[in-house]
C-alpha cells in the first residue's frame, strides 16, 4: 500500500514537472519616484497553481531588486505550459497601489485591464518577460506592437499561429499567438522604432508561411513601420483585410407596405 501511495506521489510530480515552466516576471520601477516601503508585487491568476495562495492576492508575491540595475525586480514561478496567464505588478503590497495598464498593453476584452503572457514551451530554460516598466506599456527604449491574424477561414495548425518578421530573424518557431475567441490570435512584442516586414504562419516552420497579396505586400511580406505603440489591425490570414464580409450580395425584393392613415399629419 505505502509502495503504490509513493509511486502515485511520484507519478503527480512528474507529470506537474513535465508540464512546468520557469517564469521569471521582471518590471522596471525607474518611473516611480518613490517606491513603496512594504516592496515590489506581483499578483495575478498564476498564484493559485504556482503554490502562492489565491489568485489576485497582493501581498504574497514579493519581488526581489536586481543587484545590478536597483530599478529592476524580479519574481520567478513554476507553472504549467502552454497557458495564458494575467497579471499586474504592485508598488506596495495592498491593490488599490496597483498600477494602471495602458490600452496597448492590456487583455483588452470584456473590460478586462490585465497584462498578459502565453507559455508556449516546456523547455528547461526560464521564460524571462520583457521588463515593462510600472503603468506603461514596453520596456525603457522600446516600443510595443501587437500582431493580431484572423484565422476564422484557415483551419489552424495543432502547432501553432505564429508571427515572424525582420526583427526576429524570420523564425517562425519563437513567437506564438494567443486568441482569447473568434478565431482571432494575438501576441505583443517589443522592437524598437522603425520599420519592419513580417508574416503569419499556420504552424511553425517556413512551409507554414501565409500567402500575402500582392496589394499590401513588400518584397512578398506584410511592411510594418512603427513609430509608436501600435496594436495592429486584424487581418485575415492570407488577406489585405478582414476576414468578413467575405463578399456582397445585392438583394432585391418585390414586397411592398401600407401606410395608414393616409393621408396622415402625425401618428401612422
Amino acid at each position: 500500500m505505502k509502495k503504490n501511495l509513493f509511486l502515485f506521489i511520484l507519478g503527480l510530480f512528474t507529470c506537474f514537472a513535465a508540464e512546468a515552466k520557469k517564469i521569471m516576471f521582471t518590471v522596471d520601477m525607474s518611473s516611480q519616484s518613490t517606491k513603496n516601503a512594504t516592496g515590489i508585487h506581483v499578483m495575478g491568476d498564476f498564484q493559485a497553481v504556482a503554490g502562492f495562495g489565491a489568485d489576485w492576492t497582493p501581498n504574497t508575491c514579493l519581488m526581489t531588486q536586481d543587484l545590478g540595475d536597483t530599478n529592476l525586480y524580479h519574481f520567478t514561478v513554476d507553472i504549467p505550459a502552454f497557458a495564458k496567464y494575467e497579471f499586474k505588478y504592485l508598488n506596495g503590497d495592498q491593490s488599490y497601489e496597483v498600477e494602471v495598464i495602458p490600452l496597448e498593453a492590456q487583455v483588452g476584452y470584456n473590460f478586462d485591464d490585465n497584462r498578459w503572457f502565453y507559455a508556449d514551451s516546456l523547455g528547461n530554460d526560464t521564460l524571462k518577460l520583457p521588463a515593462v516598466r510600472f503603468s506603461e506599456n514596453s520596456p525603457l527604449g522600446k516600443t510595443l506592437v501587437r500582431f493580431r491574424v484572423d484565422m476564422t477561414t484557415t483551419p489552424y495548425n495543432i502547432k501553432g499561429v505564429h508571427a515572424a518578421g525582420s526583427f526576429q530573424s524570420n523564425d517562425p518557431s519563437t513567437l506564438r499567438l494567443y486568441s482569447f475567441g473568434s478565431n482571432l490570435f494575438e501576441i505583443i512584442s517589443y522592437m524598437d522604432l522603425g520599420t519592419y516586414s513580417y508574416k503569419y504562419y499556420d504552424g511553425n516552420t517556413l512551409a507554414d508561411s501565409e500567402s500575402v497579396p500582392a496589394a499590401c505586400a513588400s518584397v512578398g511580406m506584410r511592411p510594418l513601420v512603427l513609430t509608436k505603440d501600435t496594436i495592429l489591425n486584424s487581418v485575415c490570414f492570407s488577406s489585405c483585410s478582414s476576414c468578413y464580409p467575405l463578399n456582397t450580395v445585392n438583394v432585391t425584393t418585390t414586397g411592398s407596405c401600407t401606410v395608414y392613415p393616409n393621408p396622415t399629419s402625425d401618428n401612422l
